[in-house]
C-alpha cells in the first residue's frame, strides 16, 4: 500500500521532470541549428556611433563572435536610430519583406514603439536565446517606456540620467531642479544640455519634468492635450529662467552628448549630462575627463530605462542576429561592458551570473521612463519654443 502511494505521488513529478528534460533538449537542438545556420553570415548592426568607448567595445565583441561562431559583426554607425526606423518603414511600404540591409538594431523608447506599431520587427525571438535565463527580471526589462516588450527585443544594458560634475569647480553638486537652476544662475555659462530631439537633451527634459511634477501618474499614460499643457507649464517656466544663463546664453546648444563631454574636458563647462552612470568613472580612468569628475543624480530619482537589441522583420541574417544578441548577453560580454575601463554600461544580468566584483546595475534611485508620447510632444514643443 505504502509503495503504491509513493508511486502515485512520484508519477506527476517524474512526468514534469521528463517534460522539462524534453523541452531543454528541444531548445538545445534548436539553438544548435541556429548556430549552424548563422555560421558565415554578416550581421549588420545599426547602432549609435557617437562614443569611442562603445565603438571599441563592439570591435572586441565582433572579434569574439567571429572567433567563436564564425559570424561577422558589422557595426553601422548612426547618429539617431530613428533614421533606421524610417529606412525600415520605407522598405515595408515598398514590399521588401526579405534581404533587408539591417539585421540588428540598438533601440528603445519611442523608436521601439514605432517599430512595434508599424509591424517592422520580426517574430518574438528572446525565448530562443539561451542567455536570457541569466537576465535579472527585477530590472525594467519587461516594458520599454511603458510599452510591453513581448519578446521583440532583448535587454542589453541599463541607463540612468546623471550629471557628470567636476568636483573641483562645483563644491556642492545640485540634486534637484531648484538647486540646478540656482547653481546655473550663480555660475552663468557653465552648464548646458544637448539640443532636443537628441537623446540626451530629450532625456534631460523628461528628468526635469518628473522633478517638477508632484503626481507623475498621468506621465505614464498617453499624453492628452489637457494633461500636456498643464503638466509641462512648470517645465517651460523653469527653462525660460535657465536658458539665459546657459553656455552661449542658450542661443546655441551642443548637438550631442559627446560635444558636452568635450566642453567639460576643455573646462568650458563644469557639468555635463550622461545617461550612463559609469561614464564619469570610465572617462576619468581613460583620461578623457578631469580626475575630479563624478556622477551625481537627482535626489528624487534618476530617469532610468533599459536599452535593447531588436531584429527587423526583413533581416537578411536573422540566425546571425540571434547569435550576436545571445553573445552580448553572455557573462563575459556583460562584465566587460560594465567595466569602467572599457565602457561602464551596467549589466542586465543577475549578480550571481557575473564576476564577484561587478557593480550593481542600478547605481541610483530609479524613476521610470514616461509613456513615449510625452517625449514626442516634449521634443516638438521644445523645438517650437526654443529651436530657432
Amino acid at each position: 500500500m505504502f509503495k503504491t502511494r509513493v508511486r502515485a505521488l512520484l508519477r506527476p513529478l517524474l512526468a514534469t521532470a521528463l517534460l522539462l528534460t524534453t523541452q531543454l533538449h528541444a531548445a538545445e537542438t534548436t539553438w544548435q541549428q541556429t548556430l549552424a545556420e548563422a555560421k558565415g553570415q554578416h550581421v549588420y548592426f545599426n547602432a549609435w556611433g557617437g562614443s569611442p568607448e562603445i565603438n571599441a567595445y563592439l570591435v572586441w565583441a565582433g572579434q569574439e563572435i567571429e572567433r567563436q561562431y564564425g559570424v561577422i559583426l558589422v557595426q553601422v554607425k548612426v547618429d539617431d536610430i530613428a533614421q533606421s526606423v524610417s529606412q525600415l518603414l520605407a522598405s515595408k511600404q515598398a514590399g521588401k519583406t526579405s534581404d533587408g540591409p539591417i539585421d540588428l538594431l540598438w533601440v528603445n523608447g519611442e523608436n521601439f514603439k514605432a517599430l512595434k506599431e508599424q509591424g517592422l520587427l520580426g517574430a518574438p525571438f528572446t525565448q530562443d536565446l539561451p542567455n536570457m535565463t541569466l537576465v535579472d527580471t527585477k530590472l525594467p526589462v519587461h516594458e520599454d517606456f511603458t510599452v510591453p516588450v513581448a519578446g521583440l527585443e532583448a535587454p542589453w544594458g541599463i541607463g540612468q540620467l546623471n550629471l557628470m560634475v567636476n568636483g573641483d569647480e562645483v563644491a556642492t553638486p545640485p540634486t534637484s531642479a531648484a538647486e540646478l537652476l540656482a547653481w546655473a544662475k550663480a555660475n552663468p555659462g557653465r552648464f548646458t544640455y544637448p539640443k532636443p530631439p537628441q537623446f540626451h537633451g530629450s532625456s534631460f527634459l523628461k528628468q526635469i519634468l518628473l522633478e517638477l511634477t508632484p503626481d507623475p501618474t498621468p506621465l505614464y499614460q498617453e499624453a492628452s492635450d489637457a494633461d500636456f499643457a498643464r503638466l509641462t507649464a512648470p517645465l517651460w517656466g523653469w527653462l525660460d529662467q535657465l536658458h539665459p544663463v546657459l553656455w552661449r546664453k542658450g542661443k546655441l546648444f551642443p548637438t550631442s552628448a559627446a560635444e558636452t563631454r568635450q566642453l567639460l574636458d576643455d573646462g568650458e563647462l563644469a557639468m555635463a549630462i550622461s545617461f550612463n552612470p559609469g561614464e564619469a568613472q570610465s572617462s576619468v580612468q581613460n583620461g578623457t575627463l578631469p580626475p575630479a569628475v563624478k556622477a551625481v543624480a537627482m535626489a528624487k530619482g534618476a530617469l532610468t530605462n533599459s536599452h535593447f537589441l531588436a531584429i527587423p522583420f526583413n533581416a537578411s541574417a536573422r540566425a546571425g542576429a540571434k547569435v550576436v544578441a545571445n553573445f552580448l548577453l553572455s557573462p563575459a560580454a556583460q562584465a566587460r561592458k560594465a567595466d569602467p575601463a572599457f565602457w561602464g554600461d551596467p549589466s542586465v544580468l543577475r549578480q550571481d551570473a557575473l564576476p564577484g566584483n561587478s557593480q550593481p546595475a542600478l547605481r541610483f534611485k530609479a524613476v521610470a521612463e514616461p509613456h513615449p508620447s510625452w517625449q514626442t510632444r516634449l521634443e516638438a514643443a521644445w523645438v517650437e519654443r526654443y529651436g530657432h
